[in-house]
């Protein structure tokens, strides 16, 4: 885990993000980027990608980049390597550019959680970096000075297009030398005799060298409520999942459970897409 991605708005919530960032770096020896993204009016994005020099814009751009550097300068980030970007772009497309030219191997994003998208940290892009992202996603609820993933629950079907987003999350899981639990939902309207479940999971550990992991099959209304109650039961430390970047797709994978998480739980969640 070379480089992690840090979006920020300079809120408390992205300030959390960034403390738990900074703890991970440290374990791992990462750098970290930290993102600030101007979204400017229309008219004004225009005359700047016109190469017009607007006042107004290259005062937002000030004011951005002295707010970037005192966060840069808290005392949790001493030691680690910091890139300061502000970028004048749409904050999806922003996100996922900087992924891509600096290689991020994790982001990082904070959360109100609360009820609905649009209470998440700016609109409802965590829901869609969430969504949409090729590179993991861990999402933080809560300002956490000693961050912790000692306990990791990673919820599916344990079907074989999971297997990918399961790699990854192990490369997580191995930094931190985490206890795994493995579960999968058992809902009324998605139910499966426990024997075909436990087969399920059985044939999809195999192919994985795991020794410090528990298996296991949670009953409940539905999957999002499941996974958050079967968390709440082992007093997890994070909750993993993997994501289609669609909705209406295999139950399990559907972007709204992933999403739902985001906002609900309040233990920090970890998405992989497929």
């Amino acid at each position: 885990m070379k480089r992690i991605l840090v979006p920020t708005d300079f809120s408390e919530h992205a300030e959390g993000a960034l403390k738990v960032a900074s703890q991970i770096a440290k374990k791992n020896n990462s750098e970290i980027i930290i993102l600030h993204l101007l979204e400017l009016p229309s008219q004004m994005n225009d005359a700047v990608l016109g190469g017009a020099s607007i006042p107004e814009t290259m005062l937002f751009m000030k004011k951005a980049n002295e707010m970037l550097d005192q966060v840069s300068s808290r005392p949790y980030l001493d030691g680690i390597p910091i890139t300061e970007i502000v970028k004048i772009d749409k904050p999806i497309h922003g996100i996922t550019q900087v992924s891509k030219e600096y290689e991020i191997d994790l982001i990082v994003m904070g959360s109100h959680g609360s009820s609905g998208i649009e209470e998440l940290l700016i609109g409802s892009n965590t829901e869609k970096v969430v969504r949409n992202s090729e590179i993991p996603v861990l999402v933080i609820k809560k300002d956490t000075t000693n961050f912790n993933a000692s306990t990791i629950v990673f919820a599916s079907d344990f079907s074989e297009e999971a297997k990918e987003p399961f790699k990854k999350f192990l490369k997580f899981t191995k930094a931190f030398d985490s206890k795994i639990h493995l579960v999968t939902i058992c809902t009324p309207n998605s139910f499966k005799p426990t024997h075909e479940l436990q087969k399920t999971i059985d044939a999809f550990v195999t192919e994985f060298n795991l020794t410090n992991y528990s298996a296991h099959i949670y009953n409940d209304t539905n999957i999002e409520k499941g996974i958050i109650n079967f968390s709440n039961s082992i007093n997890a430390d994070i909750i993993g999942m993997c994501t289609h970047g669609r909705t209406g797709f295999a139950h399990f994978f559907n972007g709204s459970i992933s999403e739902g998480l985001v906002n609900h739980a309040i233990r920090p969640v970890l998405t992989f897409k497929i």
